[in-house]
C-alpha cells in the first residue's frame, strides 16, 4: 500500500511539473496577447469610426445598423461607430470617383461602375482566403462582376439587377404576354400604358441583344479600358431598331417605368415589386420579356443580368482595413443577404441564400431567372457608352 501511495504521489508531482512547464505568462508573450482572463485577445480589437453609403430606400440604413451590431457581438473587442448615409447605388460610383479622399469607407454600387472605381483607386483588392471564400459562396455572375482583369475588388451584394415584365392579367392573356405586338394592341384597346424606359440605354439594349448584337469591353489590371467589340451598328442592329418601333410608335408607350399610373404593363425590376402589387392587385402577372417579329423572324427580348456590389476604400491603417474587409464579408454573407431579401426583396447572390424556399418561390425572382436565359452578363462598360447608346 505504501508503494502504491508513493507512485500516485510521484505521478501527481510529475503532472504538476508538466502543467507548470506548459504555462505561458501572458504579459511576456507578445505573439499571443491575452486579456486578464488568460484568453487570447482579438488582434483587431479597438474602436473604429467608419462611414458607409447604402441604398437610400427607407429602412435600409436601419437594417445595416442592426447587422453591424450583430457583427460586434460576434467579434468581441471590436467596436464600430458607423455613420451611415443613404446614397443610390446608381450614383455612388460617380460620387466616389469625384473625390476618393472624402468618400466613405464602405459603399454599395452597381457593377458597371467597377472599372472606373479601380481606375480611381477607390477600391481595396481582395486576395487570398477571402477572395477564395467569396468565389465559393456566390454565384458565378456576381463573382465575375466583382473582378477586373481576373482580380476581385468588391463583395457581391445582390444578383437581382435585371428587368422583366409586370402586367395586368385582366387585359393580357398567357398567350398575349409572349408577343410584343399583341401586348401593344391589347394595351391600346384598354387605353393602358406600356412603360419601358427606352430612353435609357440599359433598357434599349434589350432589343439589340435579342437580335444577337453585343458590346464587350476589355480592361487592364488598372481598370483602364483597352478595347471594345460592339456590333450595335450593324444589320442586326437595324432589325432591333425596327422591333423597337413596334412599341415606340404606339400611343400606349411611356418611358417612365418607375411609376405605374394608367399602366397595363411595366418593364422593370424587383425594386418595384411592391409598387406592382399595389397597382395591379389580384390581377398582377409577372413573367419574362416578350418576343417581337420583324420580316417573319421572331426575336426574344434580351436584357442585362447585373449585380450590386459592396466596396471597401483603401486605408492607411492596416488594422482598420482588415476590420472593414471583415465587416463587408459579414454584411454580404448568407444570413444578412436573407435578412435584406425578407425585408426589401433584394435577390441574393449568395448560393445558400438562393436555395432558401422563400427566395425560390418569389414570383419576381422566378421571372428574373427565366429572363436571364436571354440576358447578357453586365460586365465593365465605359461610361461614355451609355450616353452614346441612349440616342438610339
Amino acid at each position: 500500500m505504501k508503494r502504491i501511495i508513493c507512485l500516485v504521489l510521484a505521478l501527481v508531482m510529475c503532472l504538476g511539473l508538466f502543467a507548470a512547464c506548459g504555462k505561458t505568462n501572458p504579459t511576456n508573450d507578445p505573439q499571443n496577447p491575452t486579456n486578464n482572463g488568460g484568453e487570447v485577445a482579438n488582434p483587431l480589437a479597438g474602436t473604429y469610426d467608419i462611414t458607409m453609403w447604402v441604398s437610400e430606400k427607407e429602412g435600409v440604413s436601419d437594417l445595416f445598423k442592426t447587422q453591424i451590431k450583430a457583427f460586434m457581438d460576434a467579434n468581441p473587442g471590436i467596436v464600430i461607430n458607423a455613420q451611415i448615409e443613404g446614397v443610390s447605388e446608381a450614383d455612388a460610383g460617380s460620387k466616389v470617383i469625384a473625390d476618393v479622399a472624402s468618400a466613405p469607407d464602405i459603399y454599395c454600387f452597381a457593377q458597371d461602375q467597377l472599372a472606373r472605381l479601380v481606375q480611381a483607386q477607390g477600391l481595396t483588392s481582395l486576395k487570398g482566403d477571402m477572395a477564395t471564400a467569396l468565389e465559393a459562396a456566390n454565384d458565378a455572375g456576381s463573382v465575375t462582376a466583382a473582378k477586373v482583369a481576373g482580380e476581385m475588388f468588391a463583395f457581391p451584394l445582390t444578383s437581382d439587377n435585371g428587368y422583366f415584365m409586370y402586367y395586368d392579367k385582366s387585359i393580357l392573356s398567357d398567350e398575349d404576354v409572349l408577343d410584343l405586338a399583341a401586348i401593344v394592341a391589347k394595351s391600346e384597346a384598354a387605353n393602358k400604358k406600356v412603360r419601358f424606359a427606352l430612353e435609357n440605354a440599359w433598357y434599349t439594349a434589350a432589343f439589340f441583344f435579342a437580335t444577337g448584337c453585343h458590346h464587350n469591353w476589355t480592361t487592364d489590371a488598372n481598370g483602364e479600358f483597352t478595347s471594345v467589340d460592339d456590333t450595335f451598328n450593324s444589320d442586326k442592329g437595324m432589325i432591333a431598331m425596327k422591333g423597337m418601333q413596334i412599341l415606340a410608335k404606339s400611343p400606349c408607350y411611356e418611358s417612365n417605368a418607375d411609376i405605374f399610373t394608367d399602366a397595363g404593363v411595366v418593364i422593370t425590376g424587383i425594386w418595384n415589386a411592391n409598387n406592382a402589387k399595389n397597382h395591379f392587385g389580384d390581377n398582377l402577372g409577372v413573367t419574362d420579356l416578350p418576343s417581337f417579329t420583324v420580316d417573319g423572324t421572331e426575336y426574344h427580348l434580351g436584357s442585362y443580368a447585373g449585380t450590386k456590389l459592396m466596396g471597401v476604400k483603401p486605408q492607411t491603417d492596416a488594422k482598420k482595413a482588415a476590420v472593414l474587409s471583415k465587416l463587408a464579408q459579414w454584411l454580404t454573407n448568407e444570413e444578412n443577404q436573407l435578412a435584406r431579401y425578407n425585408q426589401f426583396q433584394w435577390g441574393p447572390s449568395n448560393l445558400a441564400a438562393q436555395a432558401n424556399d422563400a427566395v425560390k418561390s418569389n414570383e419576381s425572382l422566378a421571372a428574373l431567372r427565366k429572363q436571364n436565359e436571354h440576358s447578357a452578363v453586365q460586365g465593365n462598360i465605359h461610361a461614355a457608352w451609355w450616353d452614346i447608346a441612349k440616342v438610339l
